[in-house]
């Protein structure tokens, strides 16, 4: 409820002053109709007329005083003195100092606060003296606290607004880092999504182009190879269509339970994924030097990302006749991949747009390793990933 009546007296600032003020005004209303009926001794010589031109201008200034607290505070001020001047004793008019000081302790700065508690002060004394010629020190004492009292309640205003617009503004700050942080993450898995599917397609897609063009030659001369091909794109194309679901179903939003569908690979079905590819026509030697570490997930998985798209590469690069070799060796600290060819190599026509080379060295730098792909002397292409292992490499993936 207050968060609405706050909002509310945000849209209309001046519909909430005006009722801040009709007790005030309501009471200078009273004074004047006590001086229309007051015999002409009691107006100090000062007409009717007088007190109420004083009182327009004393009163009328404060519908200002959140958009000019200064110039409002400065306006009231020089009226009361010009009253004080003039032989006018103090009226209920002359409230409009204190209210204006609070305008001004309350929106500005802590030295016009101070200059304005000081000039109230001065007025409250210049009163006095007017009033009577023995003030009493108890009296200006308990009129001197009221002042410093209202003057103290505009700073704790002012500060506790100061204080509420900090809070706002951090709230809005975290909201925007947040959101900053949301489209970057989102960014992150859309990228790594994509690197997924590359993967997945490419070289799915690869086997199924060699297994299709092979039972094509073989159709007619060997029926039985033939089919086994075929076989094969069936296999082919049901493991890229139960990963790619399992990767797109990351992305459904609607609450929908999901299926279950293949973990993610691991060095565990590196085998099968040489077998896969020797299927497919392409030679492949797969040699494991050391003694075999246990990995982390995430770096079983970019070792077999690695593998494959080195593989994939072969098959659609690599041309007739070659062979592959992929050997693993593992050291103290680092896991040394290497995988290599005998195809064409630099002859073989590059291919503009690809995301393989690009995805397997992001792979590699976010467990700390590093790529490096080049044609080799004398023919063929390899690529080379080290990886760390063990405590450095978990520290270096930190």
């Amino acid at each position: 409820m207050f968060g609405r009546l706050r909002a509310r007296s945000r849209r209309h600032p001046g519909v909430v002053d005006a009722l801040w003020l009709a007790p005030f005004m309501l009471a200078c209303l009273g004074t004047l109709f006590m001086i229309a009926f007051a015999p002409d001794s009691y107006r100090g010589g000062v007409g009717l007329w007088g007190y109420l031109v004083m009182g327009l201008v004393l009163v009328v200034p404060l519908f200002w005083r959140r958009s000019r607290p200064l110039a409002v505070f400065a306006i009231v001020s020089v009226a009361s003195f010009g009253q004080w001047l003039a032989g006018m004793d103090p009226l209920p008019f002359n409230v409009a100092v204190l209210i204006a000081m609070y305008a001004v302790a309350s929106l500005r700065s802590l030295p016009w606060a101070v200059a304005a508690g000081l000039v109230a002060e001065l007025g409250l004394a210049l009163s006095f003296g007017r009033i009577t010629t023995d003030p009493d020190p108890g009296t200006f004492a308990s009129a001197s606290v009221f002042v410093v009292a209202i003057w103290i309640a505009g700073i704790y205003a002012n500060t506790r607004r100061r204080y509420l617009e900090s809070l706002e503004e951090r709230a809005e700050r975290a909201e925007h880092e947040r959101d900053q942080q949301a489209r970057l993450a989102a960014a992150a898995e859309r990228a790594r999504i994509a690197r997924e599917l590359h993967d997945v397609v490419a070289h799915n897609v690869s086997v199924i182009i060699v297994q299709a063009d092979g039972a094509g030659y073989a159709i007619d001369s060997d029926p039985e190879q033939a089919r086994m091909a075929m076989q094969a794109i069936a296999a082919t194309g049901r493991q890229a269509l139960a990963e790619m679901r399992r990767m797109v179903g990351v992305l459904r939003t609607d609450g929908v339970a999901v299926e279950e569908y293949a973990p993610q690979p691991s060095l565990s079905q590196l085998d099968e994924l040489v077998a896969q590819v020797r299927s497919s026509g392409l030679p492949v030697d797969l040699r494991v030097v050391g003694v075999p570490q246990e990995l982390p997930e995430g770096e079983q998985l970019t070792v077999y990302r690695i593998v494959q798209e080195a593989l994939t590469n072969t098959l659609k690069h690599g041309g007739p006749g070659a062979s592959a070799t992929v050997e693993m060796e593992y050291g103290l600290r680092e896991l040394l991949l290497r995988v290599t060819d005998d195809g064409r190599g630099a002859a073989a026509p590059g291919r503009p747009g690809g995301h393989g080379l690009v995805g397997m060295r992001e792979r590699a730098a976010m467990f700390g390793g590093s790529i490096e792909a080049r044609s080799r002397m004398g023919g063929g292409f390899q690529v080379v990933a080290r990886l760390p292992i063990g405590e450095t490499g978990r520290s270096r993936a930190a």
